[in-house]
């Protein structure tokens, strides 16, 4: 759902791209009570995934295709600030490298797929997850969370679109549109989702940032014996710190090479169908509003398309770079000298045997 130049007038344009910087700023600050030295990796990784992941369009219905937007999952992996930060972190890669989404619109686009989409899926993911808690109950509140993101963002997006789009709506037929082919996306994001952290709470369930104190305790075998360490305990600095008793280790090569794979070699059966977005604007009639992007030109735009280069590779060079840009990001606001504990100190590293 990246909304395309020409889309809005000035004054939404400029006064989303305010409401985003803030959000932006706001998130900086926040992130750092969910990043430290052990979770900024992992966070540079979410970005990487979700990128990968966005070029995966999957066919819905009618002729229209859906891709994961990323919100949710992000914010249940590593915390809703953060999550705000991978997905603008996504979103600029993709408009000033690849042409996806205008330049123009970027404030618009932060906002729906990244502030809203958090909102809701968070705030769902935990309404869901505050009287029952287990492992399985995290796993449907993320799918109940991700598909309820995507409907949610796309009817922003129409009130948004009645309030300073470039051409006429009629608000109500145009929100049953998004609302209706986003809800059927929806159900694909929140699968996406659930499978993914799934996966991870299978593999390194202290990574999941929404299931501190709700799966059960990481058991660390050290000399001493066994040492226990409890998502939420005291020694976290309570309810809000991440859970991050050890280090990713080797989950976070193994991640990069998945979402390698997926960019790299998955999105060459990717659906060509419009998106839903696009077919609405089709379907509605204010398809022609849209215009040129002002970086269409580069060899990478339209990923890879423009300039003769396979999709693979330019899906490939988008991972490197996200996760570049994005564990940069997330490595300076990290909490200094942290490492998940909350006391500063690594001394665990050098007693335990992960």
């Amino acid at each position: 759902m990246h909304v395309p130049d020409g889309f809005f007038n000035a004054a939404v344009s400029v006064s989303a791209g305010a409401v985003a910087a803030a959000g932006v700023a706001v998130c900086l600050r926040g992130a750092r009570r969910e990043l430290d030295d052990r979770t900024a990796p992992m966070a540079g990784l979410v970005a990487a995934f979700v990128f990968a992941v966005q070029m995966l369009n999957f066919p819905v219905a009618a002729g229209t295709s859906g891709h994961l937007l990323g919100g949710a999952l992000a914010a249940i992996l590593v915390g809703p600030y953060t999550a705000v930060l991978c997905v603008a972190v996504v979103l600029l890669v993709q408009a000033f490298f690849f042409a996806d989404g205008g330049l123009t619109a970027l404030g618009v686009n932060i906002t729906l797929m990244g502030l809203v989409a958090v909102l809701v899926g968070w705030g769902v993911f935990l309404l869901i997850t505050r009287s029952v808690r287990n492992r399985g109950v995290v796993v449907a509140a993320s799918f109940v969370a991700a598909l309820l993101s995507v409907p949610a963002s796309a009817l922003a997006f129409t009130l948004l679109f009645w309030i300073g789009g470039t051409a006429p709506i009629e608000i109500g037929t145009v929100a049953a549109a998004m609302g209706g082919v986003h809800l059927l996306i929806g159900v694909g994001e929140g699968l996406i989702t659930a499978v993914t952290v799934s996966t991870v709470l299978a593999i390194r369930p202290d990574l999941v940032y929404g299931a501190r104190g709700i799966v059960a305790p990481l058991v660390l075998r050290g000399a001493d014996g066994d040492v226990i360490v409890t998502p939420g305990s005291p020694g976290s600095q309570g309810a809000q710190a991440p859970v991050a008793a050890r280090r990713p280790g080797w989950f976070l090569p193994a991640g990069i090479a998945v979402a390698a794979l997926l960019a790299g070699v998955v999105s060459f059966y990717a659906s060509s169908s419009p998106d839903g977005l696009e077919w609405v604007a089709e379907d509605k009639g204010f398809s022609d509003q849209a215009t040129d992007h002002s970086l269409g030109e580069q060899p990478l735009a339209d990923y890879g398309d423009v300039g003769g280069i396979p999709v693979g590779v330019a899906g490939v060079i988008g991972v490197g770079v996200t996760l570049a840009v994005g564990g940069g990001v997330f490595y300076a606001v990290r909490r200094r000298g942290d490492h998940g504990d909350g006391t500063g100190s690594d001394d665990s590293d050098k007693k335990v045997s992960a």
